[in-house]
C-alpha cells in the first residue's frame, strides 16, 4: 500500500492542545486524525503556531505566534486595530500556514493537503488545480457558504461531511465522502454502574439547548449537573443562573482528561439542541462510558442515536416529551450503547476511512 505525505492545519490562533478552557472540537478530530494515519505508516505534518505539540510527523510553525495566546495577540492590541482589522489579522494568520502548505505542495513534498478551516483556503485551492485537498466541513453550510463553496469550485477540491444530514443545503458539492467524528475509547471507558442524575455538558449558549435541559430536570424533579466554560451576559442572567441550587448545579469547566467520570456516573445525557449540528461528540462520548442520551431530533441526532436502543430521540422539540422520555431510561442497556460507539464511531473506524478516501485520490 502507498504510503501518503500529507500535510493539515485547523488554525494559526491557537496552539494545539489550546490553553486551559478552550473547547475546539475540530482540534481534537484533526489531532486523532493525523496520529491515527502516522500510526498507519503515513507522512503527516501538522501546521501550527508556536507551541503546537502533536504526535504528527513533523510540526510546522514557521514562528508564527499564537494569535489568541498571551505571546501572539500583541498585533490585535495594537493601534489603529479596531474589530474590522482583527477579522483581517484572524483569516491572515490562518493563511498564512494554508500559503505555506501550497507551497510545499507545489513543489512535490507532499500528495495532498487537508484542511480544516475550508474558508481560509478554498481561493487557493481553485489557484492551484494540481494539488488534492480535502476539507472537512466542521460547521453547518449556510446558504453564504454553500454560494462561496460552489463559487471557488473545482475539481482538485473534495468535502468531507460528518453527517450526512449537514449536506442538506448544499448537496451537489464535490463530496468525497461523510466521515463521523471519532471518540477515543480509552478516554471514555464504560461504567455498567451510575448514580441518579442528569447531564447537560457544552456551551452555555441558547443554541445548545441549556435552559430546555433545566426545565426537563424541573419536571422530573432529578438533579442535574450542567458542565461548560462560564460565560456572561443576559441568556445566563435570565435563562440560567436563576434556577441554580442544591439540585441543579453548575460545575463550570472541566479538564477533557475528568470528563469522562461525569458521563458514566449520568443516568442519562440530555442534548435538547435548538439547532442543526452537524455532529454532536457529546453524544458520542456519552454512550462510549455507557449513557444513554436523549436528544431532540435536530441535525445529525438520528445518525447518532438509534431511538430507544442506546438513547430516545425527541420530535418537536418537546420539552414535555423529554421529560416522559427521563422515565423510561432504565430500559436502555447501557452496554449497548458502549457497542454502538464500538461499532460505529471509533477513532480506528474512523482513521481508517480517511486513509480509504485519502488513498483513493489520482496523483
Amino acid at each position: 500500500m502507498k504510503k501518503l505525505k500529507i500535510a493539515t492545519m485547523v488554525t494559526g490562533h491557537f496552539a494545539t492542545p489550546p490553553p486551559e478552557g478552550i473547547i475546539y472540537a475540530p482540534m481534537d478530530v484533526a489531532v486523532d486524525i493525523t496520529e491515527g494515519l502516522v500510526k498507519k505508516g503515513h507522512l503527516v505534518d501538522f501546521y501550527g503556531p508556536e507551541g503546537t505539540k502533536v504526535n504528527a510527523t513533523r510540526v510546522v510553525s514557521f514562528n508564527l505566534k499564537p494569535l489568541k495566546q498571551p505571546e501572539g495577540e500583541k498585533i490585535i492590541k495594537g493601534l489603529n486595530v479596531g474589530n474590522a482589522e482583527i477579522n483581517k489579522i484572524f483569516n491572515l494568520w490562518d493563511q498564512y500556514l494554508i500559503a505555506k502548505m501550497f507551497e510545499a505542495a507545489e513543489k512535490g513534498e507532499y500528495d495532498l493537503l487537508h484542511i480544516h478551516p475550508p474558508d481560509r483556503a478554498i481561493p487557493l485551492g481553485l489557484s492551484h488545480p494540481k494539488i488534492p485537498v480535502f476539507y472537512t466541513l466542521h460547521d453547518p453550510i449556510y446558504p453564504w457558504r454553500a454560494e462561496v463553496f460552489s463559487m471557488f469550485a473545482s475539481p482538485n477540491q473534495y468535502y468531507i461531511s460528518i453527517s450526512d444530514a449537514q449536506r442538506k443545503p448544499a448537496p451537489n458539492l464535490n463530496y468525497a465522502a461523510t466521515i463521523y467524528n471519532g471518540v477515543n475509547l480509552n478516554d471514555f471507558p464504560f461504567s455498567k454502574e451510575h448514580d441518579d442524575y442528569l447531564l447537560f455538558l457544552g456551551r452555555i449558549q441558547p443554541e445548545k439547548g441549556v435552559a430546555e435541559a433545566i426545565q426537563v430536570a424541573k419536571i422530573t424533579g432529578d438533579k442535574l449537573l450542567i458542565i461548560g466554560p462560564p460565560v456572561t451576559g443576559e441568556y445566563w442572567d435570565k435563562r440560567i443562573a436563576p434556577y441554580l441550587n442544591d439540585k441543579i448545579q453548575y460545575l463550570g469547566y472541566v479538564p477533557r482528561e475528568q470528563i469522562f467520570k461525569y458521563y458514566q456516573r449520568a443516568k442519562a445525557t440530555l442534548v435538547p439542541i435548538q439547532w442543526e449540528e452537524p455532529f454532536g461528540l457529546v453524544l458520542t462520548e456519552s454512550m462510549a462510558c455507557g449513557t444513554p442520551v436523549i436528544a431532540f431530533d435536530r441535525g445529525s441526532v438520528p445518525e447518532i442515536i438509534v431511538d430507544g436502543k442506546n438513547g430516545f430521540i425527541i420530535k418537536n422539540n418537546d420539552i414535555e416529551a423529554m421529560a416522559e422520555a427521563v422515565k423510561k431510561i432504565d430500559a436502555i442497556n447501557r452496554a449497548d450503547c458502549r457497542a454502538h460507539v464500538e461499532n460505529n464511531f471509533s477513532i480506528e473506524r474512523m482513521v481508517d476511512r480517511y486513509e480509504k478516501i485519502f488513498l483513493k485520490i489520482p496523483r
